[in-house]
């Protein structure tokens, strides 16, 4: 007797779960339809793993930023590569042309000026604004934490001692403009407090003005699952013109 696929499947994700060993590829399921990315700063950390996360499901994926690297991976040869300025809207309206979705993980540490998130959100509403017809592309923004509030409803910017950097101001001046746009879908996902290079687990929880906080009062989650729940976005939108976040 042949055992559909299916069932084989689920036999083993529940003896692996019930072993506390549920393995992520088999977490990370194809798109049921797939859409055309584009992410700006995709050969960087969070980038990269968002071009990754996108390339397994399916999607169509072009990687846009003044370098651009090939990534590895058995969809890797589906990914474009493309030369680009995020903070031309000429050169950003060019590259989104056909596009579902476009990404801006650019994130430059330090950065040059106090305003330069802002310069980059700013540029990609431009961009998107001058493509004809009432459908424009979604513009999804890897922000900050900064902007992000604590428990005692302060924003977690306004905690910080001494010198705050560039790309801290700027990423809280970004999503404060970013609200001010109504005639295109947006969203900003700021990260919780800590976000590293870690595990893709898929398990997470979703947040969207206070920074998410595990038992411990710690406030962090990997890149990879950073990468899963932008994705997740992308393909079942939650948080349309509005910030959203995530953590353990």
């Amino acid at each position: 007797m042949r055992i559909p696929r299916r069932a084989v499947v689920a036999t083993v994700t529940g003896l692996l779960m019930a072993a506390g060993l549920a393995p992520a590829a088999l977490a990370q399921t194809r798109a049921a339809k797939p859409l055309k990315i584009i992410v700006y700063g995709g050969s960087g950390n969070i980038g990269s793993r968002i071009v990754n996360e996108a390339m397994n499901r399916g999607h169509a994926v072009t990687i846009v930023d003044r370098n651009p690297k090939a990534i590895e991976g058995p969809h890797a040869h589906h990914v474009k590569l493309v030369k680009g300025d995020a903070l031309d809207p000429k050169d950003i309206a060019k590259n989104a042309a056909g596009q579902d979705v476009v990404i801006s993980s650019v994130i430059v540490r330090p950065a040059p000026t106090p305003d330069f998130s802002l310069r980059v959100v700013q540029a990609m509403v431009e961009g998107l604004r001058t493509q004809a017809g009432p459908q424009k592309t979604r513009l999804l923004v890897v922000g900050g934490a900064s902007s992000l509030y604590d428990a005692d409803g302060k924003r977690l910017i306004d905690s910080l001692q001494g010198e705050v950097p560039n790309e801290v101001s700027g990423a809280v001046l970004a999503l404060d403009w970013l609200r001010t746009v109504n005639d295109l879908s947006w969203t900003f996902f700021s990260p919780p407090r800590s976000i590293s290079p870690g595990t893709r687990t898929g398990k997470f929880r979703l947040g969207t003005e206070q920074v998410v906080v595990d038992a411990e009062g710690k406030s962090a989650i990997s890149m990879e699952d950073y990468a899963v729940a932008m994705l997740d976005e992308v393909e079942k939108p939650q948080f349309v013109n509005k910030r959203f976040t995530a953590g353990y």
